[in-house]
């Protein structure tokens, strides 16, 4: 039998004595690990879309998009508008949550203007006639810097005058 290396304790490195515990340590350190994803696929860090209507005398108004966002992620935000009656001229006015710590990848349909109102995204969508529906979709990506709460506020306009109005939160993880 070959002699045990000086750096050797059988009794410790062999027999494992006085180190019972070590292998539960490193599969509950494992189980945490594999907790992560496990609790991301029931939507906790976000992703899932979720669905607000606003309904009111002149529209209605589905927002589409998730409230709970991670660092990185591409998302899309969808805005259907269902006019109840004349809309003449159609902005859809959307707070700073929208934009801060977010890039805006895509808006499509392309709206007939873009500006600043008091520091909102204003997007003009024209005449919507009553009965007919406009859907607008944005594509956002997540900065990866971007973590916390923010506010998102939804406003629909006919001109000056507000149709409906929305305020969401949203949480971004890292």
């Amino acid at each position: 039998m070959p002699e045990i290396p000086d750096a050797i304790v059988l009794k410790r490195d062999r027999d494992l004595e006085g180190r019972q515990y070590d292998v539960w340590i490193r599969r509950g350190l494992m189980s945490l690990v594999a907790a992560v994803p496990v609790i991301a696929l029931f939507n906790v860090f976000g992703q899932r879309p979720e669905t607000h209507m606003l309904v009111g005398p002149a529209a209605s108004l589905k927002i589409y998009a998730p409230d709970r966002l991670r660092g990185g992620l591409l998302f899309e935000g969808r805005f259907h508008i269902t006019a109840r009656q004349d809309i003449k001229d159609a902005y859809l006015v959307l707070g700073p949550g929208w934009a801060e710590g977010m890039s805006i990848n895509t808006i499509e349909p392309s709206p007939v203007s873009e500006a600043s109102n008091s520091g909102r995204l204003s997007l003009e969508l024209g005449h919507i006639g009553a009965g007919k529906s406009f859907i607008l979709f944005m594509q956002f990506q997540v900065n990866p810097t971007n973590v916390g709460h923010r506010t998102q506020t939804v406003e629909l306009r006919d001109g000056a005058e507000p149709i409906l109005a929305y305020d969401k939160t949203i949480t971004v993880f890292p």
